[in-house]
């Protein structure tokens, strides 16, 4: 009998724990206001893609699948973001990769409900010199979300727009 209650107590603690889903607190809902079927315009109005946003791997990540409206050189760019709260970081993390074989880690950001800014320290552009962007999604209305990409070459003291977009949600 002894030695069945320690196997007994970690059964009993273990099934507690995984209870409730890992990624089921608020926090990890943040981002939520994301998922659906997109098309994004640019602030000129000319259709730049099409998003479908979903949520993966027990509620714990939001995954974009990116694809332009149309080609250039003969590519139609396609792209690939994973969005998660880190638990262990307590921020918003995203790493997007694409079909030219770039990819951007952002290891900061913050959240509340209609709104996610992140922030990757350390890229690289094509000259090899090293800036900060910043990248930020705001939801508008239940059916838009503007999502504002900047950078920053002097550590954050100014901003310059990279591009911004307006998702409007697929009836």
């Amino acid at each position: 009998m002894k030695k069945l209650f320690p196997v007994l107590f970690i059964l009993l603690f273990s099934h507690s724990l995984f209870a409730q889903k890992p990624c089921s607190l608020p926090v990890f809902r943040q981002f939520d206001f994301w998922v659906g079927m997109w098309e994004a315009f640019a602030t000129n109005g000319q259709k730049a893609g099409d998003s479908k946003i979903s949520i993966m791997l027990d509620s714990c990540v939001i995954l974009e699948e990116w694809t332009s409206a149309s080609s250039q050189q003969g590519l139609i760019f396609s792209g690939k973001s994973f969005n998660m709260y880190n638990v262990a970081t307590k921020q918003w993390q995203q790493t997007w990769v694409d079909n030219t074989g770039n990819t951007t880690e952002f290891l900061r950001g913050v959240g509340s409900d209609g709104k996610i800014v992140y922030y990757a320290d350390k890229v690289m552009d094509a000259q090899g010199k090293s800036f900060i962007r910043r990248l930020t999604f705001t939801k508008l209305t239940n059916d838009k979300v503007r999502q504002f990409g900047e950078r920053s070459d002097d550590e954050g003291k100014t901003w310059t727009a990279e591009y911004d977009l307006e998702y409007r949600r697929k009836k």
